[in-house]
């Protein structure tokens, strides 16, 4: 099978095109390797990639429609995992416009093109900060998604009423991903386990937000895409169970459309200052903590229900935060030679 990875520069994105390629999959992988964090650390993902047999590297802009026309006409992908975006909650407050082109603008080509290919399923992402200022916990795909906190979230909530109206309008298979706090080697930059880690080992203090009274879902990459194969290998279809006349239906679902979304998380949150002491173990030093108030458009807790995934799909993580934290680290170390 031919598959399409959009954004396979990225974090997520390089693993799953890896995973795929392991299984002997052809993986056509597209990115336009933007500057939103160091452009080094996606040229050395795609180098990786490069080595191995069946993957195809397009550098291309998925909020370039002829272009993106142009990869379906060649390749003619039979899936698409859509993972390529214009990511962060905190930057999305700074440059809002950033975020049109990669999201939305981006988003509606992918389903376009997917639909007009006859793609067979597309998984994409969505984040877990969809849940905004929902404060019941455990996030369950049941609750209600309409106070999204940043621009960002608020994108991403539109991809999903973007998929279920191409869902049911052309029968195109499309399922979303509520991604928790995904972690590992060869992670974002911006996001706190490296922030942390880089500012550690160079004696610098470490910001932390709302006086370290925070909780993540924290979820280790290869469990994060053992769920995305998972998913993507079970094409979405219409729910029998799904009852239009009922006073909520689930939102989650659809019985007019081939539509799910999961989230994809540990479902074992963890208090931000206990990962920070695992990481001050694993590194050997001691952190330095700047406390700071909450910062604009983010949440203090995080928490997913995967119960749903679990149940259609078979996912269990398995990483304990020590063991991931540990296999960063190293990773950390043997990239930047610390």
């Amino acid at each position: 099978m031919t598959i399409l990875v959009t954004g396979a520069a990225g974090f997520i994105g390089y693993h799953t095109a890896e995973a795929l390629l392991a299984r002997g999959e052809t993986v056509v992988g597209l990115d336009i390797v933007n500057d939103y964090y160091d452009p080094a650390l996606k040229e050395a993902r795609l180098a990786r990639l490069a080595r191995r047999s069946g993957f195809v590297e397009m550098r291309v802009d998925v909020a370039d429609r002829p272009a993106l026309e142009d990869v379906f006409a060649r390749h003619r992908p039979r899936g698409v995992i859509h993972l390529a975006a214009q990511a962060g909650v905190r930057y999305s407050v700074s440059n809002p416009h950033a975020y049109a082109g990669s999201n939305l603008v981006g988003f509606l080509n992918i389903l376009e093109c997917s639909r007009q290919a006859r793609v067979e399923h597309l998984v994409y992402a969505s984040t877990s900060s969809v849940y905004g200022a929902n404060a019941a916990l455990p996030f369950s795909e049941q609750h209600g998604v309409g106070h999204p906190m940043s621009l960002y979230a608020a994108t991403k909530r539109a991809n999903e009423v973007m998929a279920h109206s191409y869902a049911h309008l052309y029968g195109l298979p499309c399922t979303g991903l509520r991604f928790f706090t995904v972690y590992g080697p060869w992670g974002r930059p911006d996001m706190a386990l490296f922030k942390f880690t880089r500012a550690i080992l160079s004696g610098e203090a470490i910001d932390v937000y709302n006086n370290g009274d925070m909780r993540r879902d924290f979820t280790y990459i290869d469990d994060i895409v053992e769920g995305v194969v998972r998913v993507f290998d079970r094409p979405a279809r219409p729910d029998p169970a799904w009852d239009a006349a009922s006073p909520h239906p689930d939102p989650s679902s659809s019985g007019i459309a081939p539509f799910r979304i999961y989230n994809i998380g540990r479902g074992s949150p963890v208090p931000l200052m206990d990962f920070i002491r695992v990481l001050e173990e694993k590194l050997g030093r001691r952190a330095i903590c700047n406390m700071l108030p909450m910062q604009p458009g983010d949440v203090a807790a995080t928490f997913a229900d995967t119960s749903a995934l679990a149940r259609d799909t078979g996912y269990a993580p398995s990483t304990p935060v020590e063991t991931g934290v540990g296999r960063f680290v190293d990773w950390y170390r043997e990239y930047y030679g610390v």
